[in-house]
């Protein structure tokens, strides 16, 4: 799902409405029932029920229980996580976090939304360092290089740093959010802004892969290649690892989201896999120390 997709007229989809509606329609396919038999049990209309499967409207606990008992679904632990996933959805609609305060534009606004109710994310990185442990001048330097951004948002400058530094507050919120990082070894030899930038982006990433809930690993060169080369994805959870997987990936020109299911599965395991070449997390300390010195 790309970012010219989450509008459509005055409606705005979400992504865990996106896959909270996968999930219905899957149900009703194997079912073997419509649309109409759907809005049938709910005394709605059709259109109600596409507007559900395409994560176009908030939906409500009766309806999902309604649907359940219509499509034969009596788990508690399928009916439980639907209502789970609505429930969260809901929430991140009508919630007026920080990020309302700033000019953040499309995709973005949705990530940081998600990015606050997250209780996981893995982030693996091959160019640059994550949006969550970069320090102002790191992001200075990005901003005013054209050539490391593809495009540059409406927003000022500063607007735009007040805003990357306002994530780093979930690092520190109570329970802090978990957060593991990998980066290609390439992101800690190309810093934009040169040797300015560097010294205290590394410092940062020192002080930073000493908090209790951060996990921060390189990998290097010397470990060869994997698909994830080809561009960074974040796998967010908000749950018990695997239950609400939702995976941000990011190449150029391109923002999209794969939402839940195999796909999302897929994401997991490879970031489990580059996680695995990886160097240790003391290792990865010893790594950055050693940088900072040819720096």
């Amino acid at each position: 799902m790309t970012a010219s997709q989450v509008r459509q007229g005055n409606s705005t989809t979400s992504v865990l409405g996106r896959r909270l509606g996968a999930d219905l329609l899957k149900l009703r396919l194997a079912a073997g029932l419509t649309q109409p038999q759907a809005s049938k049990a709910l005394s709605a209309s059709t259109a109600k029920i596409a507007k559900m499967e395409g994560g176009w409207v908030p939906v409500r606990d009766p309806d999902i229980r309604a649907l359940c008992e219509l499509y034969g679904v009596h788990d508690p632990g399928t009916v439980g996580g639907l209502l789970e996933l609505a429930r969260v959805d809901r929430e991140r609609r009508k919630a007026k976090g920080w990020w309302n305060d700033y000019t953040i534009p499309g995709v973005m606004q949705e990530y940081v939304a998600l990015e606050s109710a997250a209780t996981v994310i893995k982030t693996w990185q091959p160019a640059f360092i994550p949006g969550l442990l970069q320090t102002p001048e790191y992001v200075r330097a990005l901003r005013a290089d054209p050539a490391a951004t593809v495009t540059k948002g409406p927003e000022p400058d500063e607007e735009f740093v007040a805003a990357r530094l306002a994530r780093r507050r979930r690092l520190t919120a109570d329970p802090p959010l978990t957060l593991r990082v990998v980066l290609y070894e390439a992101a800690l030899r190309n810093f934009p802004g040169g040797a300015a930038t560097a010294e205290g982006q590394l410092d940062a990433l020192v002080e930073a892969a000493a908090h209790p809930s951060v996990e921060f690993r390189i990998f290097p060169f010397s470990a060869g290649t994997h698909p994830g080369l080809v561009g960074s994805f974040n796998v967010i959870s908000f749950a018990a690892p695997g239950a609400m997987d939702i995976v941000y990936v990011e190449a150029p020109f391109v923002e999209h989201w794969v939402e839940g299911g195999d796909a999302a599965a897929l994401y997991g395991e490879l970031f489990e896999r580059i996680t695995e070449r990886s160097l240790s997390e003391r290792e990865s300390v010893s790594f950055l120390h050693k940088l900072r010195k040819e720096w």
